[in-house]
This record gives C-alpha cells, structure tokens and sequence, in this order.
C-alpha cells in the first residue's frame, strides 16, 4: 500500500497524515521496535537479531539499522547504575579477573583503510560483587586501564551494599593487578583469597615430577594442608624437591614460588570457617553468561567503543536495569 501525501500549496510542507495519526517518523523506528531490535542484538549478532524480527514480527529490518539501535541503546544504559541497597552488608563477596576478546583497530594514515585494519585481543575485566547472604551479584565491567577497572570494582561494591563498617572478602586468581587493586580500593576492611583450584593447580603439576606413582595422593595430601592453613608445611614439602635454576621444566619450583608470594592470601581455614566462598567460580560464569556469550560470538570482531558500549548493555541487564531504561521518555526517540 502507498502512502497518501499532501502539500500545503504548490510549495509548501509536505503532510504526511499516516505518520501523524501512528505517531511515527519516516524511516524511524518506533520504541516497541527499538527495544526489540536492542532485546534481541543484546543476545545474538546483528545478522541474526534482524532474521529474528523477520520471523518473531514479520518485519524486515536492515542489518546496519540493528546494528545502529542495538549500539544507541547499549550506549545510553552504560550510563545506567544499580540502587545500593538502603542498609549496608555487613560483609560481600566480591571477584574480579580477565577474558580476552577480539578488537579491531584501524591506522589512522592515509590509504586504503581496509588494509589497515588489524584484530588484537583485549582484556575485558569484569568484575561482581554480593552480600555475602544474597544470592544476586551485581557486576561491573570495563575494557580500561587497571586503574579505571579498580574503580569500577569499588563502585560495583558499593552497589551491592558496601559501607564504612563492611568487611569484604575477595577472591581470584592471584594476578598483581587484581590483588593490588583489591588493597587499593578495600583497604585493611578487605581480606583476599587467592582461588583455592587456581593454587592446586600448580600443587598438581608439581605432583607429576615429586610422586610421579602416587601423583593424585601426594596433590590431596596438599591440599588438605593448604585447607587447614598449613601453608608452611606445603612450602616446605616443595622446596625439598625444588629443581635446580636452569631447569627447563620446574613445576615444583613454580608452585613453590606461586604459593610463597601469596602466603598472606591462602588463609582457606579462616574463610571456611566463616562460611566465605574459596573459589572464584562465580567470576568464571559471570564472564561466560555476561561477556562471551555476546562478545566472543565466532568471527565477531568489535571497534573499542562498540565493544565498550555492549559491555555496558549486557552489564546493565545482568544487573536487573533492562526494563527501568525503557521507562525513560529519553529513550523512546527514533
């Protein structure tokens, strides 16, 4: 069916009496369509978001115009924070740590562009954080600098109920980064935990060169030491069978060293007994269910700031954010 037009006069403005009776703009997209559109580019790529429309609406919608919506709105809800809960915890759980995902980068000279363009890897930190009775986290997520990521982690913190009295248990990897960020944001009310399967890892290839027969006794042996605190008695069991300087392989050597810097980080009896997490799992999921599954999509390749922005949006539903957005008047522009 055409669209009937009218012009006032031989010259004048042209009246589109549809367009203002449905209350929509030429080529626009309404608010119900544009949260479609954001709905579905927020889960699967652009490509098939648009073939989702076609078949859930019967409407067909360009790929670019998905893309366009999808970013527009992942934009705006980066803007978005979390309400911090009226009463402060009195103690959360909160992780942070690193996935790498595709980057694209153009030169900035002269030329054909295309050939300039070269895909590296960027590291996503993510980060949560949770009362330690709740059972929701709320998440925080950044593709800058470490400095910029310690601060997100504080504000994610703050959202999930940390106050002036709020001990805060962390726990990770063990990467300098996260740890020093840790002290720099929580200070002495913080207490980090370095991944208790991250350390018997390294207990478990030392295993392989110490008891070669009995490797799976001698890493349990281990780890029950290192769960009961006995962070000594593992040291010193490790650095009997130490390879030499220039080994070119030195698990051992390498556990040793491992749990040595972090010694003030493996306190697995004192979080157990305080019924803390001794794992960082939930950062681990987090990162699969909030970062991967949109961003690592195979053959998915992103510009920074696109990137930036959709971690924003699938941060912000992860955060329970989604339908607050969308009452925004703001919101509703084609």
């Amino acid at each position: 069916m055409q669209e009937i037009l009218w012009r006032r006069g031989r010259r004048g403005a042209r009246w589109r009496p549809f367009c203002q009776r449905a209350a929509v703009a030429p080529r626009g997209v309404s608010q119900r369509l544009q949260r479609v559109l954001t709905d579905f580019g927020a889960e699967e790529s652009f490509e098939r978001a648009a073939a989702r429309v076609k078949e859930h609406y019967g409407i067909g919608v360009a790929v670019s115009r998905v893309r366009q919506v999808t970013l527009r709105h992942a934009a705006g809800m980066s803007t978005q924070e979390p309400v911090a809960p009226k009463r402060a915890a009195d103690c959360v759980v909160t992780e942070m740590d690193g996935s790498m995902i595709p980057v694209v980068v153009t030169a900035t000279e002269a030329g054909d562009r295309r050939k300039q363009k070269q895909l590296i890897w960027r590291e996503a930190r993510l980060c949560l954080a949770r009362g330690q009775q709740e059972r929701t986290a709320r998440y925080g997520a950044t593709l800058g600098s470490v400095e910029w990521a310690g601060r997100v982690w504080a504000a994610t913190a703050r959202a999930a109920g940390v106050g002036p009295q709020t001990a805060v248990h962390g726990v990770g990897d063990g990467a300098g980064w996260i740890v020093q960020q840790f002290g720099e944001q929580f200070g002495a009310r913080g207490r980090y935990l370095v991944d208790f399967y991250h350390a018997s890892e390294y207990l478990a290839a030392a295993a392989g060169r110490i008891a070669p027969k009995a490797a799976e006794g001698w890493r349990r042996r281990q780890q029950g030491r290192l769960l009961n605190s006995q962070v000594g008695r593992v040291l010193k069991t490790l650095a009997e069978h130490r390879e030499s300087e220039g080994a070119a392989e030195a698990p051992v050597r390498a556990a040793h060293r491992y749990l040595s810097e972090r010694r003030a980080h493996l306190d697995y009896a004192g979080a157990r007994a305080a019924g803390l997490p001794i794992g960082s799992g939930e950062i681990e999921s987090g990162h699969r269910h909030v970062v991967q599954q949109r961003l690592k999509l195979a053959g998915a390749w992103w510009k920074e700031p696109n990137a930036e922005a959709m971690l924003g949006l699938r941060v912000g539903r992860a955060n329970g954010l989604w339908e607050n957005y969308w009452l925004e008047p703001a919101h509703a522009q084609n």
